[in-house]
């Protein structure tokens, strides 16, 4: 912590607005002009400084960050998130029992869709993470390679701890034309929101596919009732990280301009029920002494230490008890609009 604090006092010298690029006036995905603002935050996940704006557009439904970071703010605000500092937060949240037995389950949803007799043989998992998804994956279908492709350390992780075979670091556009005609299926769970330009993404994958491969699809819905009713404490809006949020039209559109045939749909099966327990917690992280990091300038002083200490102590009783709402809640949440995410699967035609 110590040796960081400078580095990134270093970076914050100068101000956070050399991070973004210009405010758009334009929907990135139709080009209307009728946008309006949907959400406006802090970085309610690690608290480092800036101010962040979701547009939503009138005409198409898109929404975005507006303005969005560049490729300076991007690091910046993915540093020490998924690595480096942030690494065992991740792994214990990403690697959890109950994360594993839903990457399962995804993996089972798609057997039907594959031959019994010709399984896939390779499978790339783009933002892959530390490779969970394909450690699951794997179990469902032994005999497939499972190759993962990410940005950060995390990707070259999991091939040493045996959860992908093959790790690709770097962007997924840029290696796309290497790969060309490779894998038999690809995922992208909760990545397209994090790129700047998703159909770029799309194109993507269906260079990297084979005649007749699968891409697998799941990311936030923007139409989640749940969205509406709390706002900028919404877990899926996600600030700074997520760039894009698609409705399920939109994507499906672009899908099958892109080359692609939608052979299924789901929103029921893909909600999360996280969205009042994560909502708490944001505000509680809010409304506590802040945590040390080197993004501060000063460590909290030892009196901020013990109140924050003793504040998570009273608050964990409500805590658990929202999440357990979160969970009773959840059959319902799926039928009447509330789920807070939706997958497509697509095959390249």
């Amino acid at each position: 912590m110590a040796a960081l604090r400078p580095l990134y006092q270093k970076d914050l010298a100068s101000g956070v607005e050399r991070f973004f690029a210009p405010r758009r006036t334009t929907c990135p995905w139709c080009a209307s002009d009728r946008l309006r603002e949907r959400v406006r935050t802090t970085d309610l996940l690690q608290h480092k400084p800036g101010a962040f704006v979701i547009d939503g557009c009138r005409a198409c439904g898109h929404h975005f960050q507006n303005p969005q970071l560049n490729d300076k703010g991007l690091e910046f605000y993915y540093r020490d998130c998924y690595d480096g500092l942030g690494a065992e937060a991740a792994q214990s949240i990403l690697g959890a029992s109950r994360s594993l037995k839903r990457h399962r389950a995804v993996a089972r949803s798609l057997r039907p869709f594959t031959s019994p007799e010709t399984p896939p043989e390779r499978w790339l998992d783009v933002g892959t993470g530390h490779g969970y998804f394909p450690q699951m994956a794997g179990e469902v279908f032994p005999d497939t390679v499972f190759e993962g492709l990410d940005q950060g350390e995390g990707v070259e992780n999991a091939v040493h701890e045996g959860r992908i075979k093959r790790a690709l670091r770097g962007s997924f556009t840029d290696l796309a034309p290497s790969l060309a005609g490779t894998y038999d299926v690809v995922t992208m769970h909760h990545y397209l929101e994090h790129t700047p330009d998703p159909r770029a993404q799309l194109r993507a994958a269906h260079t990297a596919l084979r005649a007749g491969g699968l891409l697998h699809i799941e990311v936030p819905d923007p139409e989640s009732a749940y969205a509406r009713v709390l706002g900028r404490w919404w877990l899926p809006w996600f600030q700074p990280q997520h760039l894009n949020m698609a409705p399920a039209r939109n994507l499906r559109r672009a899908l099958e301009e892109c080359g692609f045939t939608v052979v299924a749909a789901e929103r029921p099966a893909a909600h999360r029920p996280v969205d009042l327990s994560a909502a708490l917690l944001y505000l509680l992280s809010r409304l506590m002494p802040r945590a040390d990091a080197p993004w501060h300038p000063r460590p909290p002083s030892a009196a901020a230490r013990f109140v924050r200490a003793a504040m998570w102590r009273a608050a964990l009783p409500a805590v658990v008890a929202v999440y357990g709402l979160d969970l009773l809640l959840s059959p319902l949440a799926r039928r009447v609009g509330f789920s807070n995410a939706y997958r497509l699967l697509a095959r390249r035609n």
